[in-house]
């Protein structure tokens, strides 16, 4: 690995950033809209999903080029609208988000909806404008509405809303969890793959790296809400409980969601081993980078 990965992330969300800001600039017809949008994603955050995709590009010795950078701005702007709709009243009820205020504490929730809905949109428009052959163009479009809709992210926060003050199981948790959190994250490596050409093998083992990836990560949220800093994570804590959510904590104590979160960042280290095995290589990735920042609880 020639850098690692906060010097990655350094040198790379600078230009995941500008390509959002350049392209909804470009498109926007309102400015009151372009302000709205602008406000939560500057509002920071540590770029994962898009870093993962990049990194995965990386990890098959490919050069960024501008079509990835696309993929991930594409990626980051559906997370965002995900994060804004969110923190609604009607959802989490949230007034804080990396440390701000959040949308619709500032805009109302009127603007705030919008902001989301139009970066949903943008983020397809990004895509399906992409120099890129049209079969890779139309693979990407089908399987970023599969990780972001009814199959993916949406259902997941369906099944989160339906499960609040209701006991589920660990493995309809888990079920919850991989469409809601896991199903963009997977679609972060298996964008990487498709952008990359990759045999199946590969991509099998990726893939199950990006899902426990995904678990851990989720996990690891839970944690946080109970154990975490508030100036650090940049929201306040204890909002899983208020909500009666269900989480990993609440189902397994404290200590069994820590073993969880471990076994799981032990699982993607399989996963990632196996990958490289099969590419050839025993350096260290990007990807293993990203792992190694995620096993950091605080």
């Amino acid at each position: 690995m020639a850098q690692t990965y906060q010097e990655f992330a350094a040198s790379n969300i600078p230009v995941i950033n500008q390509t959002m800001y350049q392209f909804l600039k470009e498109t926007s017809k309102s400015d009151e809209l372009l302000e709205a949008v602008d406000y939560s994603l500057e509002a920071g955050g540590k770029r994962f999903r898009p870093l993962l995709l990049l990194a995965t590009v990386s990890f098959f010795d490919k050069p960024l080029e501008k079509v990835h950078y696309e993929v991930a701005a594409a990626l980051e702007m559906i997370h965002t609208y995900s994060l804004i709709h969110d923190d609604l009243p009607a959802m989490d009820d949230d007034d804080l988000r990396r440390g701000k205020p959040t949308n619709h504490k500032i805009y109302g929730e009127a603007l705030a909806i919008l902001s989301g809905d139009a970066l949903l949109t943008e983020s397809f428009h990004l895509v399906a404008t992409m120099k890129v052959d049209s079969s890779i163009r139309t693979e990407l479009i089908r399987l970023l509405a599969k990780a972001s809709g009814s199959e993916g992210m949406i259902a997941g926060q369906v099944e989160d809303i339906l499960g609040e003050d209701k006991k589920i199981t660990l493995k309809e948790l888990q079920r919850m969890h991989s469409k809601k959190t896991g199903a963009l994250i997977q679609f972060a490596v298996e964008a990487g793959v498709v952008l990359s050409s990759q045999q199946f093998e590969v991509k099998k083992w990726l893939l199950e790296y990006a899902q426990n990836i995904g678990i851990a990560f989720q996990v690891r949220d839970d944690l946080l809400d109970v154990i975490g800093d508030e100036k650090k994570i940049g929201k306040k804590i204890g909002a899983d409980e208020a909500h009666n959510k269900n989480t990993y904590v609440s189902l397994l104590g404290l200590e069994g969601a820590k073993l969880a979160f471990s076994n799981h960042c032990e699982l993607a280290e399989e996963s990632l081993a196996k990958a490289k095995e099969l590419t050839g290589s025993d350096k260290v990735t990007l990807l293993d980078g990203i792992l190694e920042e995620l096993k950091v609880l605080g």
